[in-house]
């Protein structure tokens, strides 16, 4: 029979050793990496079954591995690693495309039970559409947040939850919550100084 292949990135050694052995011992292939850059370019690279990202890292962040290993291989599920600070942007990854969160510290129940749910989730649902979809609802929210400091600010604090009055898709949220200038620049056309200026602000920001 062949092994699930488990790709799994944090920033700290002790939890991807545990994770390791813990899936390991089900008979997973694990590949592990303490960068999100790196581990990012594998997810896209290589073919795995699910991967399990840290939500904050010091290069670039689980949104980022969420949104860029979903805009690959639209099917392959991404399972959140989080701490207790940071479980309230899991929440909203889940909003955003995330199959599941998993709160650190964890135990081996927690992590086979969290990685199963992932697994089903990604076998009896269809990926969702990563293209853009509503064009003239991204317009005004650009157009808004470049306009509106309340609303900017409310995006900085709250992220996916100011954007519930808009028919957005999750991924098309998660462009503009990570400032995927280039993405959302393909997708409608040449920004204005003041929209790309907002979403490098909203790129840059510790907001996770």
């Amino acid at each position: 029979m062949e092994k699930n292949k488990a790709l799994v990135i944090d920033d700290e050694q002790i939890v991807l050793d545990s994770v390791r052995k813990i899936l390991k011992d089900e008979n997973y292939e694990v590949d592990v990496f303490l960068s999100g850059r790196e581990g990012l370019n594998q997810a896209i690279e290589k073919e795995y079954d699910i991967v399990l990202t840290d939500i904050r890292m010091p290069d670039i962040g689980g949104m980022r591995v969420l949104r860029d290993v979903k805009r690959a291989r639209p099917s392959l599920p991404v399972l959140i690693i989080t701490g207790y600070a940071s479980v309230k942007s899991a929440v909203q990854a889940m909003k955003l495309g995330a199959a599941d969160y998993l709160e650190k510290p964890f135990t081996p129940d927690q992590l086979l039970k969290a990685v199963d749910s992932a697994l089903e989730i990604a076998a009896t649902q269809a990926p969702e559409v990563q293209d853009l979809i509503h064009k003239e609802e991204m317009i005004k929210v650009l157009e808004r947040a470049a306009s509106n400091s309340e609303f900017f600010t409310n995006l900085l604090e709250h992220a996916t939850d100011a954007l519930d009055e808009y028919d957005l898709t999750g991924p098309e949220k998660l462009a503009l919550l990570t400032g995927d200038v280039e993405w959302i620049e393909e997708q409608i056309g040449p920004l204005t100084r003041s929209q790309r200026r907002w979403l490098d602000l909203r790129r840059s920001a510790e907001i996770w």
